[in-house]
């Protein structure tokens, strides 16, 4: 028979195993995914970054960030912005932006993707104000890519990539809706307006050029009027029709007397 100290011994030592590896095991090895990096500091200090794949620490000694470089989304919730023409509407937007640097995202800023945040609505209320509102409707690929770009500039010390910004919604007020819609409307009708005067201006001109056609070829009259007793003819066949030449009534009208 084994001797029970010597049992008991070796099931000390296997505890006391047990208990090592699942207590430095974790602290000694990770896994970065090939989206991640790990940001290491030795006693405080930055150490270097790695990733993907394993990575072997010393426990208790080194500490990890890790940091997603994948491209996240930010949804800048809705802002009341008051326009250049002081019009006041409310606007939502999306901003897309990735870590392109992970040591910097870690050390230069506390909590990046709420920075990024914060900085995206300041940055949405101070553009659009800037704009008046038929500028806000027509002119949005202009006003995303100003937004993109200044967003971009203050988060490149933190290393960070904008990636786009993406104005989603506008919402009018009901009394600007309204007012829209008639100076929509109002529109319509001048345009309408325009084209009916341009329209009989072109016609009017037509006339006068062939009234002066005519003038210079009278013969040109008399084909007229037969071109339009073939086309009345065609349409009522119940119609005959008789053409008299255009001077027929000369021989009825007194004749001037000569001096």
């Amino acid at each position: 028979m084994e001797d029970p100290a010597a049992l008991t011994n070796m099931l000390v030592w296997v505890i006391t195993l047990v208990i090592f590896l699942s207590v430095f095991l974790p602290q000694m090895f990770k896994i970065m995914r090939e989206y991640e990096r790990g940001v290491i500091f030795r006693l405080g200090k930055f150490q270097s970054t790695k990733g993907p794949g394993l990575i072997i620490l010393i426990p208790f000694i080194d500490k990890i960030e890790r940091v997603d470089l994948r491209v996240l989304t930010i949804n800048v919730e809705r802002q009341e912005v008051i326009t250049k023409d002081n019009v006041t509407v409310n606007v939502d937007a999306i901003t897309f932006f990735r870590v392109v640097d992970a040591e910097k995202a870690v050390i230069q800023v506390e909590r990046y993707i709420a920075a990024t945040s914060m900085l995206a609505q300041t940055t949405l209320r101070s553009v659009l104000g800037q704009f008046e509102l038929d500028e806000l409707l027509s002119d949005r690929d202009k006003i995303n890519k100003q937004i993109q770009d200044i967003i971009d500039r203050q988060t490149d010390p933190w290393g960070i990539k904008v990636v786009s910004v993406e104005v989603k919604d506008v919402i009018l007020p009901e009394t600007m809706k309204r007012a829209m819609a008639r100076q929509a409307e109002s529109e319509r009708d001048r345009r309408a307006k325009v084209i009916n005067a341009q329209g009989e201006f072109e016609a009017a001109t037509k006339l006068v050029q062939a009234g002066e056609m005519i003038e210079k070829t009278p013969t040109a009259l008399q084909l007229r009027y037969l071109q339009t007793m073939v086309e009345i003819g065609s349409d009522n066949s119940t119609f005959t029709f008789l053409p008299i030449p255009l001077d027929f009534m000369d021989a009825f009208r007194p004749k001037k007397e000569k001096k």
